[in-house]
């Protein structure tokens, strides 16, 4: 074996079993699903299948890892806002939230921000939660054959961007959100193009809801595929759209409120079939629940100001601080070391992600190939924000 051989088979050898041996004299094949984005960003997952059946699924992930994390000990407390917002682009604001809110802690200011503010936050996170669950839609129906749903879900979700934009100034990654509040206040006939947009939505609810759920097609291709038992989501830890379609309605925003959610009335869908088509119908109905709340956000928003004014170099109190939110997939959260300069002394990020990842292996044993990409699609997984 030449020099050149080796270095290839060792290459393998680092994920143990893996491609070691393609076939097997039972008839079994290794197989590599991605890492040419299958969908959701730059990740593979080896399959060994007998027939069409999928009997493993080893997920390997890294592919595109950012150092986010170490990132961070080298810029100051606002210059990492951009660049940690970055790996998960579709819900920024649910990425960045949890961040800003262990900083505030830091900075004692929890307790201080202005109302307005903390409307403003809810506004925008919401809106993300819909830009994100529109998103998911379109690729589900990439992954199904469904194009119909496909041109809906991006074409719907693009009207709740531009309206995004008209508050931030930004499409996708908005930087939006400020220690202190956030960074402007909203234009002048914003919240009258938002209700319009969440009217218009929550029009089409009707259209998605017979054409993706009442689809013997669709059907066919979600119910019962996939399925995740309640126990096996609460012992494995997931969170979000993945852990509540198994039956468990757990959320951040009811279980621990921030950002004043307690004051606005909203409902946590859950179903208990724990299937792709359970895990899809939370999604959808998440974005009912999010028009709901920004319709309240908006009638309870007063005049006031929007931000603290933080003087010079933002500098945290040595010591450590915690936060986490119910981003778009799922929980979000932040640890902070501090140690009173200028940049945090160590930034700890855990994403919904990465939770969910912890079942990915489990739920492919056992379903046909072809509905592999279905099942890996509705758990919520987004590569970027996981490797991070």
């Amino acid at each position: 074996m030449s020099t050149e051989e080796k270095k290839s088979v060792s290459a393998y050898e680092a994920l143990p079993g893996v491609f070691q041996e393609e076939f097997s004299p039972e008839g079994r094949l290794k197989v590599s699903f991605g890492p040419q984005h299958p969908g959701s960003g730059h990740m593979r997952i080896i399959l060994t299948i007998n027939g069409d059946v999928v009997e493993d699924a080893i997920p390997d992930v890294g592919y595109v890892h950012r150092g986010v994390e170490k990132m961070c000990e080298y810029k100051n407390y606002i210059q990492n806002i951009p660049h940690i917002e970055r790996p998960a682009i579709h819900d920024s604001a649910g990425t960045t939230l949890p961040y800003i809110l262990a900083v505030e802690k830091l900075l004692d200011l929890s307790e201080k921000i202005p109302e307005r503010a903390q409307y403003i936050r809810m506004i925008l996170a919401e809106m993300n939660r819909i830009i994100n669950h529109f998103y998911f839609l379109g690729i589900l129906g990439i992954f199904m054959g469904h194009s119909t749903v496909t041109t809906w879900g991006m074409g719907d979700r693009e009207l709740m961007i531009e309206t995004a934009a008209m508050m931030t100034g930004a499409r996708v990654t908005f930087s939006f959100i400020v220690p202190g509040g956030v960074r402007t206040d909203t234009p002048y006939g914003f919240e009258d193009r938002l209700l319009k947009s969440c009217d218009y939505l929550e029009s089409r609810m009707k259209a998605y809801r017979d054409y993706l759920f009442e689809n013997p097609f669709a059907r066919m291709r979600m119910e019962g595929v996939g399925i995740i038992r309640k126990s096996d989501a609460v012992s494995l830890g997931l969170v979000g759209p993945t852990l509540r379609g198994s039956g468990v309605r757990s959320d951040v925003r009811k279980d621990e409120p921030y950002i004043l959610y307690d004051t606005v009335d909203f409902s946590v869908p859950s179903y208990e079939e724990g299937d792709a088509m359970a895990r899809t119908k939370v999604h959808f109905d998440e974005i009912i629940q999010s028009i709901s709340i920004i319709r309240q956000a908006v009638k309870r928003m007063k005049p006031g100001p929007v931000k603290i004014p933080l003087r010079g170099q933002i500098r945290g109190k040595v010591g450590d601080a915690y936060a986490r939110v119910e981003g778009a997939r799922g929980m979000n959260s932040y640890y902070i070391i501090s140690d009173g300069q200028i940049h945090p002394y160590r930034v700890r990020v855990n994403t919904a992600d990465s939770r969910n990842l912890a079942v990915m292996r489990k739920v492919l044993q056992g379903v046909k190939v072809a509905d592999v990409p279905v099942v890996h699609w509705s758990l919520d997984y987004w590569p970027v924000a996981a490797d991070r």
